[in-house]
């Protein structure tokens, strides 16, 4: 009954689940990068580099990710969801494409890396803000449907991967999932659409005194709510990014696993990072933004501590560790955005999401050059979870302290 007066439901509104579908849809292609750590080893020995060198396309792929996800957000309200999400979709199949002619580590960098990481950027946050703005009644949970496709891509893209990298090497399969990821986001993109005042759920007049009092950037800017959550999201991203650039060689090189068998463990993990996008959005809306990301950092801390016990043989310690830190990035895709409306309100949505997300760039950066670099100077990659335990230790302090809940704070002010 109270969701009834504080949303108004038009008839028109049971077709809004297509865009969950299509949304959920256009992630399995974007979500792609989660199986680079598929590409590493055929690509080392292809042209001679190191784990370093090797994890600088994923890398880049995810900072140009997170640097035009803000930037596209400034443009979604403006030109619409479908022309945004075209445009970032024609860049993916292209970057994927270009890096298919990659004669050596620069271009594959700049065709995978740049273009293609940009492609997504640009693409990610169309389906995120429709499925926003249609379900503002259930936002945690919806969000969470739409970006499960982003988690779970792997299960589909990771084996298929390793079957045309067995048949024709890792450069032509770049061409094909290429052409494959250009037509589909694109075609899929054309749908969509923000609804109208005669569509879905609209604002009742409660609501838009609430949407009045939202934050806007340089507003939210100011908070200590907004650095501790960016915080959060750099530590949880760091983790779980990190856990999935190395998957496979983790479980080929510590536990021995086959090529085959390393791939087929890298699907089932992006079935836990698929599910911890709806569970945590589920949770942030149940038990609050600071209550879900501090059961996030202790799913993380104690999968860091099995893993420093992973040895030859470990193949259960291993799926339960992995499939935990998979889980846990998953769930920060879901924390982060339901806690952006949840904290600043949802005016301005797109682009106080768009400054949090710049959080994933950084946790991509540093996961990244500290997973390669301390593989190649102690010789294992087991040493990276020592970092990742005392991280969200942190992260679990900065949760409590940082993230208390807006209305709370703002009853607190008002009795100053």
């Amino acid at each position: 009954m109270r969701k009834e007066s504080y949303f108004q439901r038009l008839p028109s509104s049971k077709t809004r689940w297509i865009y969950i579908a299509l949304g959920l849809t256009m992630n399995f292609c974007l979500g792609s990068v989660y199986s680079w750590s598929i590409f590493r080893k055929p690509l080392e020995e292809l042209f001679e580099i190191s784990a370093t060198e090797s994890s600088l396309p994923y890398m880049f792929f995810l900072v140009f990710y997170a640097i035009f996800m803000p930037i596209a957000g400034r443009f979604l309200d403006k030109y619409g969801p479908k022309l945004v999400s075209i445009i970032g979709g024609i860049l993916v199949g292209i970057g994927w494409m270009l890096a298919g002619f990659s004669s050596n580590l620069l271009l594959l960098t700049i065709g995978y890396g740049i273009i293609a990481g940009t492609g997504v950027g640009v693409a990610y946050g169309a389906p995120i803000a429709v499925s926003t703005k249609w379900f503002e009644d259930k936002r945690g949970f919806v969000v969470g449907l739409t970006v499960l496709g982003f988690g779970m891509s792997p299960l589909i893209t990771a084996p298929i991967a390793r079957k045309l990298i067995d048949l024709y090497g890792p450069l032509f399969t770049f061409r094909i999932l290429g052409i494959v990821f250009f037509f589909v986001i694109v075609l899929l993109s054309i749908p969509l659409k923000f609804p109208s005042k005669d569509e879905g759920y609209i604002k009742t007049e409660s609501n838009r005194t609430k949407d009045v009092q939202s934050y806007n950037p340089s507003t939210m800017l100011k908070t200590t709510t907004f650095w501790g959550l960016w915080l959060c999201f750099v530590i949880g991203t760091l983790s779980g990014l990190m856990a999935i650039g190395i998957s496979s060689p983790v479980g080929q090189e510590i536990i021995k696993l086959s090529p085959d068998a390393a791939a087929i463990s890298v699907s089932i993990f992006a079935i836990f990072n698929g599910i911890g996008r709806p569970l945590f959005g589920f949770l942030t809306d149940k038990i609050t933004p600071r209550n879900a990301a501090m059961l996030n950092f202790v799913i993380i801390l104690f999968s860091s501590l099995g893993m420093l016990f992973a040895k030859e043989g470990r193949v259960v310690l291993f799926m339960i560790t992995f499939s935990c830190l998979w889980l846990s990035l998953g769930g920060w895709l879901s924390i982060v955005p339901t806690a952006t409306a949840q904290f600043f309100g949802t005016l301005h949505y797109s682009k106080n999401y768009g400054f949090l997300f710049t959080a994933y760039g950084v946790g991509a950066i540093l996961g990244n050059l500290i997973s390669g670099s301390i593989r190649d100077i102690l010789g294992s990659y087991v040493f990276n979870f020592y970092i990742t335990s005392i991280l969200s230790i942190i992260g679990i302090l900065i949760a409590f302290f940082s993230l208390k809940d807006r209305k709370k704070k703002e009853k607190a002010a008002m009795q100053k």
